[in-house]
C-alpha cells in the first residue's frame, strides 16, 4: 500500500507539471493581450507599457515561465490580472468552499440514487418498475447539463408565476438555493450509474455461486445484498474517479448558470479576461482533485476485491 501511494504521489508530481505547462504556453499564446483586456482599448501608452512589466510580460516566453515555475515551488501562484493586486491563493481560497458545497453532495447523490435506481431495474425485469427506473436514467444521461438546467429553470419560474411553492433560481448561500444547482449537476452521475449497476448487477446474477445460493435456498435480498452486490459494485466505484472529472467540468455550466461564486465559475472568467495566474492556478487544483480521486478510487477497489493488489 505504502508503495502505491509513493508511486501515485511521484506521478501526481508529473501530471501537475505537464498540466501546468501545457496550461501556461496555450494561455500565453493564444491571441490577445491580458493589459489591453484590463485596460480597453483607450488607453495611456506609458501605464500599458508599465503594467506589462510589472506582470513581466515584457520578458520573453521561457523567462515568464521559469519564473512562474519558481514561484508555485514556492507555493506562490502570482498576482490576478484582472483582480488588481490580489494574489491568486487568496482568490482560490475564497472560490473553493462554494464549488465544494455544490460538487460533493452532487457527487454523493451519483451513487446514492444511481445504484439503487440499477439494483431496481436489474430486479425487476418485465414490471413497471424497471420500464420507469430505466427510462429516467436514459432521459437524465440524454439531457445535456447546459440544457437541463434552463429547463428546470423555465419550469421553476413557471410554478412560481402561477402560485405554487418553488425554489430561488439564482443566488448562494442557502439550502433553498443550493438544490437546482446540485440536481443539475448530479443528474448525468446518476444516470450513467443507474445504467452501470444495472448491466453489472445482471451480468453477476447469472454467475454459478449466485445460482448456488439460490438453490440453498437464500432469500432474494440477501443474495442482492451479500453476495451479488459487492462484486457488481466494482465497475461502480471504478467510475468514481472519472465521475469527479464530469463533476468539475459540469461545474462550468451550473456556476455560469446559476451565478454561483465557485471555481467553475472563476475559470470562464479567468479565460475571458485572459487571468493568465488565476487561470494556470485553477488547472492545477483541478488536475490534483482528479488524480487524488483516482488513487482513492484504486485503494476501494482493492478493499472490495482482496484478489487485487495495489502493488501489482
Amino acid at each position: 500500500m505504502l508503495a502505491f501511494l509513493l508511486r501515485r504521489a511521484l506521478g501526481l508530481v508529473f501530471v501537475l507539471f505537464g498540466v501546468l505547462t501545457l496550461t501556461f504556453i496555450v494561455g500565453h499564446l493564444a491571441p490577445g493581450d491580458p493589459v489591453l483586456t484590463i485596460m480597453g482599448q483607450r488607453h495611456d501608452p506609458a501605464l500599458y507599457h508599465r503594467l506589462r512589466h510589472v506582470y513581466g510580460l515584457d520578458q520573453p516566453l521561457w523567462q515568464q515561465y521559469l519564473a512562474y515555475i519558481g514561484g508555485v515551488l514556492h507555493g506562490n501562484f502570482g498576482i490576478s490580472y484582472h483582480y488588481t493586486d490580489t494574489p491568486v491563493s487568496t482568490l482560490l481560497l475564497r472560490d473553493t468552499p462554494a464549488t465544494l458545497q455544490l460538487g460533493i453532495p452532487a457527487l454523493l447523490l451519483g451513487p446514492l440514487l444511481g445504484v439503487p435506481l440499477g439494483i431496481l431495474a436489474a430486479t425487476r425485469q418485465g414490471k413497471p418498475a424497471y420500464t420507469v427506473s430505466t427510462g429516467l436514467a436514459l432521459l437524465l444521461y440524454s439531457i445535456p447539463t447546459f440544457v437541463l438546467a434552463p429547463l428546470l429553470l423555465a419550469i421553476d419560474i413557471s410554478l412560481y408565476n402561477s402560485g405554487y411553492p418553488s425554489l430561488p433560481v439564482a443566488g448562494w448561500g442557502t439550502l433553498s438555493e443550493a438544490v437546482l444547482p446540485i440536481l443539475v449537476l448530479a443528474a448525468p452521475n446518476v444516470a450513467y450509474l443507474a445504467r452501470l449497476t444495472r448491466t453489472s448487477l445482471l451480468g453477476v446474477l447469472h454467475e454459478d455461486y449466485i445460482r448456488t445460493a439460490r438453490a440453498k435456498g437464500l432469500k432474494g435480498r440477501i443474495i442482492i445484498g451479500r453476495h451479488a452486490l459487492r462484486l457488481a459494485l466494482l465497475p461502480v466505484v471504478t467510475f468514481l474517479g472519472p465521475s469527479l472529472a464530469l463533476i468539475i467540468t459540469g461545474t462550468f455550466v451550473v456556476e455560469n448558470i446559476f451565478n454561483i461564486p465557485g471555481i467553475g465559475f472563476a475559470v470562464v472568467n479567468s479565460i475571458f479576461t485572459r487571468d493568465y495566474p488565476l487561470m494556470q492556478a485553477l488547472a492545477i487544483v483541478l488536475a490534483a482533485s482528479v488524480v487524488i480521486m483516482n488513487t482513492l478510487t484504486d485503494v476501494i477497489y482493492s478493499m472490495l476485491d482482496p484478489r487485487i493488489e495495489l502493488a501489482a
